[in-house]
């Protein structure tokens, strides 16, 4: 069985990081991830890691740069090459701080008017430079592809099958594919063949109940089933629990806890 972290993004959202991550070693897990570690200003992200690291909480992950581009730049656009490389810098350092090595990056939306190809080479050669960077400081990311039919309008990358090629073609051990379950249930589902074809380019999962990004326990997919297939792939990464609880969050999240043993 995968390891589990939650995002604590979704948790708690009312507490400072270091709080949210005790309530859910509470609930029985010891990995979480977060997103931007400048987001709304000071986020108290030394004092998160140190508890984190006395009370053997796996960082997984953090995010480099917003969907829609806002911090952090876009991969689509040559422009913001070197903004977006900054950034990613920034946060790797931010990153090693507290003893995570991982980030989880976004293309950011499309640009109207640029071909799907040209904007599609930009990510490539982006991220060819995202990898030597990464390579030098041991460092990984994970390219994710969004659902545009309820979450991210308008979202560059809503195709697994797209991100596994970009990941492929950047070809490089330091870029790997973000498999977000609840993202790539909306955009075409089908979703346990389609890991099994791109098990080789993915090195984390997300999940969340569809329709509502809620418990995964409630909705559409078989969670319990999914899970087993991506054991029975070998996959050694972590499994991210990115949902919303629909009610009591400690229950629930002792719930996913069970769900996910």
């Amino acid at each position: 069985m995968p390891r589990a972290d939650v995002c604590i993004e979704a948790v708690f959202t009312d507490l400072p990081l270091v709080e949210r991550a005790k309530r859910v070693a509470d609930a029985g897990f010891d990995a979480v991830e977060f997103w931007f570690y400048d987001m709304g200003g000071d986020r108290g992200i030394a004092e998160f890691g140190k508890w984190c690291a006395d009370n053997g909480v796996l960082i997984n992950n953090a995010v480099v740069n917003a969907p829609d581009a806002s911090i952090g730049g876009s991969l689509v656009d040559p422009a913001d090459r070197s903004r977006y490389i900054e950034r990613l810098r920034e946060t790797i350092k931010v990153c090693k701080d507290i003893n995570c090595h991982q980030a989880i990056t976004c293309t950011g939306n499309a640009r109207p008017g640029v071909s799907y190809w040209a904007q599609k080479r930009c990510v490539i050669d982006t991220l060819k430079v995202a990898a030597d960077v990464c390579e030098a400081e041991n460092f990984q990311l994970f390219l994710e592809p969004l659902n545009t039919l309820v979450d991210h309008h308008g979202y560059f990358l809503s195709s697994a099958e797209e991100g596994g090629d970009i990941c492929r073609q950047v070809g490089s051990p330091r870029v790997k594919l973000l498999f977000d379950i609840y993202h790539m249930q909306i955009m075409g589902g089908n979703v346990i063949a389609r890991i099994e074809e791109l098990i080789d380019v993915i090195g984390h999962f997300h999940s969340a109940g569809v329709p509502g990004r809620h418990d995964l326990d409630i909705g559409e997919l078989n969670y319990p089933n999914i899970i087993k297939a991506i054991d029975a792939l070998g996959y050694k990464g972590l499994f991210g629990l990115e949902y919303w609880p629909a009610g009591d969050q400690m229950e629930s999240l002792k719930r996913m806890r069970a769900l996910t043993k």
